[in-house]
């Protein structure tokens, strides 16, 4: 008696004050770590002259950081999903400050591949968005989660907006390799959030009636799914397979964006600091839309869906790019344009980790997700690569930008297919508790 007695009280939602520091240590990590790897894109001129190697080397280092921040992100899910994410959140952190540190005092290809794709972009990976937004969904019912990884992304897109020119103003004033080193001693701040986020933390919190482990869903009614199970599962399923796909296409963009941006500007004749601002008008747009996006698929369990607000952004983002293509390359044309591309830069993860969890659940989210993650990264690869490529073959990035349009339209049009309600033995899995 005295058990069921407790029961209704176990099914109360937590408690906002711990929910919001959850929320806040996690856009707080997300907002520091994004901050430094997405303004890595000012120095790449300051590499290319300093170590004589050619834009093309200075992009594969970069491109190989894209890849490798996507491949961490699985491998650190599943450490995440066993064992909590208070111990890879504290290493990722480390990992992100000493490769941005080492930085300046790499003067060969692959002391760069080194110092910003291993170890800065692999840290950036384990303490990236497949842990926090896994993190995140843990802790919170179904009719919040899309606000919540809303805000979880914003962090991340407020880290850019404030480090982009915050590193230009300290290159004025000290010089870019200073600027490298401020923004690792920065990233240290993100260590204490490792500790709200630490296993014991969460599960603290009253479970939700949607987790699995809350005691609507009895223990021992099936076995636990283990995750080479859950991942052979989730690649069966061709809904799965499209978000995939579709994210690959994000990572292009995001990554080629991030990386060329302030070359593009440069190439235009214009001055740096347009390029710093452009980077930060991409974080600033973002906050916006990713707690819109967050808004629109979370408010009342959903008002739209997200599979068609997904198409609807792939679908702005080409028609912005076509736009920008075809005007004349001023300082306000840029910068709007850096606002507009902000708005979609990053409002695909809270659509995208959404529908993870609406297929699959939480047990195995980190993981899942961290998958898909792997896909928008190897899309990161070849954006952040190709830049450097045509721009060394034809002097400009305009091959990109075409490119660019078409992948937008594809992934547009791709996510029309998906299933987004989640097929009856997925549900059934869902509640036997996997």
């Amino acid at each position: 008696m005295a058990d069921s007695a407790r029961a209704p009280r176990q099914k109360a939602a937590a408690p906002w004050p711990p929910l919001a520091l959850v929320l806040l240590a996690a856009a707080g990590t997300f907002a520091l770590t994004m901050g430094a790897r997405q303004s890595m894109g000012l120095f790449v001129g300051a590499l290319n002259t300093h170590t004589g190697l050619g834009l093309a080397a200075v992009s594969l280092a970069f491109a190989f950081g894209q890849l490798w921040w996507g491949l961490t992100q699985p491998l650190a899910g599943i450490v995440a999903d066993r064992a909590g994410p208070g111990r890879v959140l504290v290493v990722g952190v480390l990992l992100v400050a000493l490769g941005t540190w080492l930085i300046p005092r790499m003067l060969s290809t692959t002391g760069l591949v080194l110092a910003i794709g291993v170890l800065a972009a692999g840290g950036a990976g384990m303490a990236g968005p497949a842990v926090l937004m896994a993190a995140v969904t843990r802790l919170v019912d179904p009719a919040r989660r899309g606000f919540a990884t809303g805000v979880v992304n914003a962090g991340g897109s407020f880290g850019q907006f404030v480090f982009a020119p915050l590193a230009q103003a300290i290159t004025s004033a000290s010089g870019w390799a200073a600027a490298l080193q401020a923004l690792a001693f920065i990233t240290l701040l993100a260590l204490p959030a490792a500790w709200v986020l630490r296993a014991p933390a969460l599960a603290a919190y009253p479970a939700h009636p949607a987790h699995p482990a809350h005691p609507a869903h009895p223990a021992g009614t099936a076995p636990r799914e283990g995750t080479r199970a859950a991942i052979a599962r989730a690649w069966r399923d061709r809904s799965y397979r499209l978000l995939a796909a579709g994210f690959f296409v994000c990572g292009f963009h995001v990554a080629f964006l991030a990386t060329h941006l302030p070359g593009v500007v440069a190439s235009c004749g214009l001055a740096p600091e347009v390029g710093a601002w452009s980077l930060a008008l991409l974080g600033l747009f973002n906050i916006a839309g990713s707690l819109g996006i967050g808004w629109a698929i979370g408010y009342q369990g959903g008002r739209w869906r997200m599979k068609s607000m997904l198409s609807l952004i792939y679908a702005t983002r080409g028609l912005a790019v076509l736009l920008f293509v075809l005007a004349p390359k001023s300082t306000p044309v840029v910068l709007v344009f850096a606002a507009v591309m902000g708005l979609t830069f990053l409002s695909t993860v809270p659509p995208t980790a959404g529908l993870v969890a609406r297929f699959f659940g939480p047990a195995h989210m980190a993981t899942l997700f961290g998958l898909v993650m792997l896909s928008h990264q190897v899309g990161g690869f070849l954006g952040a690569w190709l830049g450097g490529q045509v721009f060394e073959a034809t002097g400009g990035y305009d091959i990109v930008w075409f490119i660019d349009i078409a992948l937008a339209t594809a992934a547009a049009l791709i996510h029309l297919p998906i299933v987004e309600v989640r097929p009856a033995p997925l549900a059934q899995a869902a509640a036997a508790g996997r």
